[in-house]
């Protein structure tokens, strides 16, 4: 089995992406090739990083023209330095 290892300060990410046509509030219907492109990823491993905030399996933002986008074993991936990462999507409960 083959697996991708982000080294130094690096950490590997899968694509979340949505998927299809989206509509507007007004009808108008948005084809996947205008949509602006996600900046949203799942943590699937990370390099040699000292004390990350961070955790595979954690979803986070990054920068829009980050990273190296790869396609390995039908998956879409980037690889990006760990400071490109701007927050840690979280769960919480509602007040």
């Amino acid at each position: 089995m083959k697996e991708l290892q982000p080294i130094n300060e690096n950490v590997l990410l899968e694509v979340l992406e949505s998927k299809g046509e989206q509509k507007t509030a007004s009808g108008i219907i948005i084809p996947e090739s205008a949509k602006e492109k996600e900046t949203i990823g799942k943590v699937i491993a990370i390099g040699d990083i000292k004390k990350p905030g961070i955790v595979a399996g954690d979803n986070v933002l990054y920068k829009k023209f980050s990273g190296t986008e790869l396609n390995f074993e039908g998956r879409k991936y980037i690889v990006m330095p760990y400071e490109d990462i701007l927050v840690k999507i979280v769960e919480t409960e509602e007040i």
